[in-house]
């Protein structure tokens, strides 16, 4: 699969542009702020109904316009499949493929899958266990209908059981059977979530140590490593054995929403411990697994969109990144980058072709090969 053309019209800092792409490497290169971001971004959409950085989808129609229009054609099993996203303010977005409306956008997902590598996903290595479960689901659940029924399921229960330990601290009345209840419905969901992640993170878990090796050319030991309380306990038994906590604490302290992931750099915190560098690497090769654990699951191709990939990383990473994700086991790649001669060198080496698009104020030109 890979997208063969894009067209945007009043997208952020567009107001048209046109673009056809190859099916390997396509390379977005510009000044900050000229715009290279916002064309990944619009792929994004195309992919998967949204924007990657902001989900307001009005915030996305270029300053003085009424809407934004983006359209793209896949090839995809050797068929063309048109995507439309158009937004007009103060009006529901409308999403079409080969011209036909969805009832639902959720149908769409999956369907062209993506991953996309951004400075923002720093998060994932600094910020606290929720930005770490977060990517954990999103990327089971684009392999695994259920398993997002799974989670707001889980939710709901957890939500209704904490409502339940506040109103017993705040009127003193405890209700044993309606705990009861809670803790069935809270250790059903959760006992098939945890299932679900234990076995996703011991396939993800081998693919990791795989891309971060070749990345770092083994120059550092790495881990990670899922962390769960059901992993030593089980979780019915878990829930009585923490119930005072719980009643003091007025919240559930035991279940799947403290599970984490831990990642580390020669036996210590990565979040401390490595190098922007090194921090770097090692969150590429979590997305990268990523897109290789999708293409497993989906039997093609996702697209893999990197922004501002270079940075942070030295020579030697940034040429081992580029042989792997050139070579056959990733499709058709999308990178920007402030440098068109850094761009052009990198690939040069490796002697993979890559198409530039030069990107100046909203307006992108394809340099002539």
């Amino acid at each position: 699969m890979y997208l063969q053309q894009l067209s945007v019209i009043n997208f952020k800092n567009y107001e048209q542009a046109e673009l056809s792409f190859s099916d390997g490497v396509n390379a977005f290169v510009g000044g900050n702020g000229a715009g290279k971001t916002n064309l990944l971004d619009a792929i994004h959409y195309l992919s998967l109904c949204k924007s990657y950085f902001n989900p307001i989808d009005s915030q996305q129609i270029r300053q003085g316009a009424e809407f934004f229009i983006i359209t793209g054609t896949f090839d995809k099993n050797d068929n063309n499949e048109a995507v439309a996203c158009s937004v007009k303010r103060n009006q529901k977005k409308q999403f079409k493929r080969n011209k036909k409306d969805y009832q639902r956008l959720a149908d769409h997902i999956g369907l062209f899958p993506l991953v996309m590598i951004s400075p923002y996903d720093i998060s994932i290595i600094i910020e606290g266990s929720e930005e770490r479960r977060k990517f954990i689901d999103n990327v089971i659940s684009q392999t695994d209908n259920q398993y997002l029924d799974e989670l707001i399921a889980y939710n709901k229960a957890l939500i209704n059981r904490n409502a339940l330990l506040k109103n017993i601290a705040d009127t003193g009345r405890y209700d044993p059977v309606l705990l009861e209840i809670l803790d069935e419905q809270l250790t059903a969901s959760g006992n098939r979530i945890f299932a679900k992640r234990k076995a996703f993170m011991e396939r993800f878990t081998e693919v990791f140590n795989t891309h971060y090796d070749f990345i770092s050319g083994q120059a550092e030991q790495v881990s990670l490593v899922y962390e769960s309380q059901l992993l030593q306990d089980d979780f019915a038994a878990l829930l009585k054995k923490t119930l005072e906590k719980d009643r003091v604490l007025e919240r559930t302290t035991a279940g799947i929403h403290k599970d984490d992931l831990a990642f580390s750099i020669h036996g210590m915190p990565m979040k401390k411990f490595g190098s922007q560098g090194q921090q770097k690497s090692f969150l590429i090769a979590l997305k990268l697994a990523q897109y290789s654990y999708l293409y497993e699951q989906k039997k093609f191709k996702p697209l893999l969109l990197l922004d501002d990939i270079f940075d942070k990383l030295d020579d030697k990473r940034v040429t081992k990144l580029m042989q792997m994700v050139s070579a056959h086991n990733f499709g058709q790649v999308f990178i920007t980058d402030t440098s068109a001669s850094r761009v052009k060198n990198v690939f040069d080496d490796i002697n993979v072709d890559a198409r530039i698009f030069e990107i100046v104020k909203g307006e992108a030109h394809a340099q002539s090969e």
